[in-house]
């Protein structure tokens, strides 16, 4: 059964270009346990692009995971290792000074590989399966106050050379609650905004249609109407990607990031904060106005509503008014 699963990988660029994976396996012993584990952890990718078609982040996410794993599993062979020793990678994370957040990643990305493995038969049994978690809600999201989101949405001025783009973009995150990515990927057939809507193609291919402002409507048709039709002239002339960068081309998620960064200190607002702030902020304030938690899980792509439920941990304005109204003392 190994490697009846793992399908050829696909052909495109990003694939061609060397990864530090595949450095190490150039590296590695030639038929050593090193170099056997290297190459396992590539069939793996392989099989998450070609068979579980997860997004290309998320790949990239569980590339520089695996890295880490391998570089600290070296020449130990899978079928061989114990909880003991999968806790000692947990250690190594813990004492590289990862968040919270990053080793819980980690830690999945390593019982997923395991699983893999088998799945092809490699291993028996999965150890990693008894790895713990770390609390995922150790740090509550970072949310804008609602005057903290009007200063900062109002902060692209007319002489910001691309301020028409940039509010749009702004508007656009927190009147959907998008991701970056999702943002950066939009096309113009995906606006309806007579229907005042958008479809977001979120993580797994996965599709939805989110409901925007007026606002956010207004300040897309200033862009598609006054600095798109410039910026599509200076590149490819078939791109349908609504948010062009200078050049013409569509804009990147680094660059969608730097921008959050800039408008946030020209706002005056915590220089911390980052396109997921907005997403964030987007989701707390629709609770606080008293939205239904499905609703609000449906608007943001969580496949599992516990995602959601952090929110109304963040939300105490709300707990607050449910107290109030509902406590015998309140």
């Amino acid at each position: 059964m190994a490697g009846s699963l793992t399908p050829p990988p696909p052909q495109g660029l990003s694939w061609m270009r060397p990864t530090k994976l595949q450095k190490l396996l150039k590296k590695g012993p030639g038929q050593g346990s090193a170099a056997k584990t290297l190459s396992l952890c590539e069939d793996f990718i392989a099989y998450l692009r070609g068979e579980c078609h997860l997004a290309d982040n998320s790949v990239q996410a569980y590339r520089r995971d695996l890295t880490k794993f391998c570089e600290w599993a070296g020449s130990r062979r899978m079928s061989e290792l114990q909880i003991g020793e999968l806790s000692q990678f947990v250690s190594s994370l813990h004492d590289s000074g990862l968040a919270p957040a990053s080793i819980s990643r980690n830690i999945v990305a390593v019982r997923t590989f395991f699983k893999y493995l088998q799945l092809e038969g490699i291993v028996t049994d999965n150890p990693a399966e008894l790895l713990g978690t770390q609390k995922s809600w150790q740090r509550m999201p970072k949310v804008l106050t609602q005057r903290q989101v009007d200063r900062f949405l109002a902060a692209p001025r007319k002489r910001d050379p691309f301020w028409q783009r940039d509010r749009a973009m702004l508007e656009v995150l927190y009147a959907s609650g998008c991701r970056a990515t999702e943002t950066c990927t939009l096309r113009l057939h995906d606006l309806s905004l007579a229907e005042r809507h958008i479809r977001c193609e979120g993580k797994g291919g996965k599709q939805r249609l989110v409901p925007i402002g007026q606002r956010a409507i207004d300040a897309i048709e200033l862009y598609l109407s006054e600095l798109r039709p410039k910026l599509q002239a200076r590149g490819p002339k078939t791109t349908d990607v609504l948010f062009l960068s200078r050049t013409g081309r569509p804009l990147e998620r680094i660059q969608l990031w730097r921008l959050v960064k800039q408008y946030a200190l020209a706002a005056g607002v915590d220089s911390e904060i980052s396109p997921h702030s907005l997403r964030h902020s987007f989701a707390t304030h629709l609770l606080a106005g008293g939205a239904d938690l499905r609703q609000v899980q449906e608007m943001l792509g969580h496949a599992s509503i516990q995602t959601t439920q952090i929110y109304t941990h963040v939300d105490h304005s709300r707990l607050k008014r449910v107290h109030q109204q509902f406590h015998p003392r309140g």
